[in-house]
């Protein structure tokens, strides 16, 4: 089936927003050594038994069911299990935290439950305003976890509020996408110094 464009504004409409993605991965592409160091120490202490546990609200969410998924399962290569957690995807966990204490401490009450000392936490954001985001990353700190966040533009809050932080330029959609290459980006990083790992030992 053959569509035909009626409106020419509507073809403007998409053109102008695939050209400020694009400008948003250019701008984006400034982090790699950033997100190549995450990818590497995600891998040794994922490696070491840690975990990571993942949080974000709305598209955010979605990004960090994408990222826990990827590495419970794998990414592009056939590589051992490791332990990742989407606060989000914990529905049962939300709604009644979120109803006995608040939304606000969704994610920060299980962070408090789950997370251990040398665990990863990492909070994805677009606006870097989220509360609910920003008190985990506090949680995370109490009990010794390292707090990253994955915002839009900064500083910001929840990227004052955690260990280290990679804020994308751009407005809020190109945001949300670019943070969907920097999770396969963080994978493929991952995945190569896991499998590289596993391939010195066996010699």
């Amino acid at each position: 089936m053959t569509l035909t464009v009626t409106a020419p504004a509507s073809e403007r409409l998409v053109a102008t927003h695939l050209d400020a993605l694009r400008s948003a991965l250019d701008d984006a592409a400034r982090h790699a050594a950033h997100l190549a160091a995450w990818g590497e120490l995600l891998a040794d202490r994922l490696s070491r038994g840690a975990r990571i546990l993942v949080a974000g609200n709305g598209g955010s969410a979605a990004e960090a069911q994408h990222l826990t998924a990827e590495l419970v399962g794998r990414y592009r290569e056939e590589r051992p299990a490791f332990s990742a957690i989407a606060l989000n995807a914990e529905t049962s966990s939300v709604t009644a935290i979120g109803n006995d204490y608040g939304f606000d401490e969704v994610f920060a009450r299980q962070v408090r439950a789950h997370a251990r000392a040398g665990d990863i936490v990492l909070l994805l954001s677009t606006s870097g305003a989220s509360a609910n985001l920003i008190a985990a990353a506090r949680a995370a700190r109490d009990v010794g976890a390292l707090a990253w966040a994955l915002t839009g533009p900064g500083p910001n809050a929840l990227a004052t509020a955690c260990d280290d932080a990679i804020c994308l330029d751009g407005a809020s959609p190109h945001v949300q996408e670019c943070q969907l290459a920097a999770v396969h980006a963080l994978c493929a990083v991952f995945d190569a110094a896991v499998i590289g790992s596993a391939q010195r030992e066996e010699t």
